[in-house]
């Protein structure tokens, strides 16, 4: 089902999700009927668990769980799980007299699928291929009645009936057991609607802290998050590992353009200012925190230390003809200008996303919004902090001779 575009209505397609699980009555013999919203570019299901550590139909019965659970939540649609009864099983029980002729399930059990599925009796190479010769019974003979008309040889060689030496029960089965790491797993997954940012955090909360250990305890299983949740612990692994190394490129260089170990963390303490702002941006709109966010915020990082450098190294200039205190007022006044005008350019530059009602441009909004109020506080912050720890690392070098000395000769 095709919805207009979302530019055009007014609701979200979670609403029309939500009207069609409440109207829709399944059939009693269903076993499962799921609406979710399409899904494209990487990522996986919103919500997605595994659970493992039992038998198949504990692990079932568990995900039955889960699901019933998760089905009060109207942001929740698009329920399913990995491990559907989608295949008829035969159970064979040997009788009394099955037993006293000899017969065991094993061998009756090979035997019925060598008749109705043939057996291959011989193969042999046909040109470049190999063909085989089957032995098969003749479909007039695999009817509806085949268990009780069918005939086992008993050890005497006298023929009896099948129905006499077993009783079978039909029952539903797993046609597909998943196996990680040798153990035995069932995945849960379905969709979370994300229109109200506060409520799909508190069902995840739900879903972490309440659900999850209940439903595990009751059937003695372990569980993992799975889908969206795995990657973006994936993804946020290596985005510390790349602000890590980030911070550590920066302050390597700053070191060696000021041949200073300590000027680079005054120059860099504006980052954790304009996470900040970031944050503050994030709540005046609205909007959770995302990986796009850090993708701003690894950006914002580089480019917010730029105004930085260029007042430290105006103060620094200065401050060899003069006193600092004087230094710092003089080139805190003379970079106010360019300061102001460096971040309006990127500032304004970036606003026009923030207020574009497309639904194409919703993804980059995250990214936006940690670029511009990290780089407007920070611009803030650059004129006011960063002469202040100027200042008191001053007053602290005068009690550290080697670093008044490391001072005098710089």
């Amino acid at each position: 089902m095709e919805l207009i575009s979302p530019d055009l209505r007014s609701y979200p397609t979670s609403e029309v999700i939500t009207a069609l699980q409440d109207e829709v009555v399944a059939h009693p013999l269903l076993e499962e009927l799921s609406f979710r919203n399409a899904f494209f570019g990487p990522g996986g299901a919103s919500l997605s668990v595994d659970l493992y550590g039992g038998e198949a139909a504990t692990l079932k019965a568990a995900a039955e769980a889960l699901k019933a659970e998760l089905a009060v939540y109207p942001e929740v649609s698009g329920l399913e799980d990995s491990l559907a009864y989608d295949k008829e099983e035969l159970i064979l029980t040997l009788t009394p007299q099955g037993e006293a002729l000899g017969f065991d399930t094993a061998s009756l059990g090979r035997s019925l699928r060598d008749r109705l599925g043939g057996i291959e009796a011989a193969t042999f190479p046909d040109g470049p291929r190999e063909a085989s010769i089957r032995v098969e019974l003749p479909e007039s003979e695999l009817t509806a009645d085949f268990l009780q008309t069918s005939l086992i040889r008993a050890a005497a060689g006298v023929y009896v009936p099948l129905s006499d030496i077993v009783r079978v029960e039909n029952q539903s089965g797993f046609s597909t057991v998943r196996r990680e790491n040798g153990l035995r797993i069932v995945s849960v997954t379905g969709a979370l609607a994300e229109d109200d940012p506060a409520r799909a955090t508190e069902v995840q909360r739900a879903l972490q802290e309440e659900i999850l250990p209940r439903v595990a305890q009751d059937y003695g299983l372990e569980w993992q998050l799975s889908g969206q949740a795995a990657d973006e612990r994936e993804f946020l692994g290596g985005a510390v590992v790349a602000l890590v190394l980030c911070l550590l490129g920066i302050y390597l260089a700053l070191a060696w353009i000021f041949a200073h170990w300590t000027r680079p963390f005054v120059v860099m303490s504006v980052i954790p200012f304009g996470l900040v702002g970031a944050v503050f941006g994030h709540w005046v709109w609205g909007m959770p925190l995302s990986m796009f966010s850090i993708v701003g915020l690894i950006g914002m990082a580089g480019i917010i230390i730029n105004d930085s450098i260029v007042l430290v190294s105006t103060i620094d200039e200065y401050s060899e003809r003069r006193g600092l205190v004087p230094a710092i007022i003089d080139g805190v006044a003379d970079r106010f200008r360019p300061v102001l005008l460096t971040t309006l350019t990127t500032v304004l530059g970036l606003s026009p996303l923030l207020y574009e009602g497309s639904s194409q441009a919703e993804f980059l909004k995250p990214t936006v919004i940690t670029l511009v109020f990290g780089l407007g506080f920070g611009m803030v912050l650059v004129l006011i902090v960063v002469p202040a720890l100027m200042a008191a690392q001053a007053d602290g070098a005068r009690g550290v001779p080697g670093e008044v000395a490391c001072e005098r000769q710089t």
